[in-house]
């Protein structure tokens, strides 16, 4: 049986912006959109959490954006140059939306623990992101009292920060 190929390169390398292509226009009112503000907020808070993902370089070193378009024109409006990317390893560039996996609970939750032990507080992790204080706590404190079985068996699915609490009473 024959190993399954990787859709990215392992290791995210560090891009000039300039070398970055949108592949579509940015819509009309993101800069005022709420998400934008988050995002914006978030990067500037804590940094660049999920890489941008690309294409392979063309012959002059471009890279086509594949997924990431709000990060990309949010790090261009905080003056960034650079930027972390995944380089996809094959051209279904027009499939790769249908193929991305946003963040399960734990791996959230993950997150914010590690932002947290980098010094970022969860009062400014809220501002960042335009939540109240007390979601950010339940985030921070979602595996407490759960065993490991229970944590791995929820480790890819997506659940309300509540569960944690019920789970805790079982």
């Amino acid at each position: 049986m024959s190993q399954p190929t990787l859709g990215f390169v392992l290791e995210p390398l560090t891009l000039s912006l300039s070398a970055v292509l949108p592949s579509r226009k940015t819509p009309e009112g993101l800069l005022a959109s709420r998400k934008f503000k988050q995002i914006t907020a978030s990067i500037e808070a804590v940094g660049l959490i999920e890489p941008l993902s690309v294409g392979k370089a063309d012959r002059e070193g471009q890279h086509i954006l594949l997924d990431g378009h709000t990060r990309l024109v949010a790090l261009k409006q905080l003056g960034f140059d650079m930027a972390p990317c995944l380089v996809a390893t094959d051209d279904e560039s027009y499939t790769y939306n249908n193929r991305v996996n946003r963040l399960s609970s734990i791996q959230e939750h993950l997150m914010i623990r590690r932002a947290v032990e980098r010094g970022v507080t969860p009062d400014k992790l809220a501002k960042a992101l335009d939540v109240d204080i007390s979601h950010i706590i339940k985030k921070l404190n979602l595996l407490d009292g759960i065993c490991p079985e229970a944590a791995e068996l929820l480790r890819d699915q997506t659940f309300s920060a509540n569960l944690g609490a019920v789970l805790r009473k079982m």
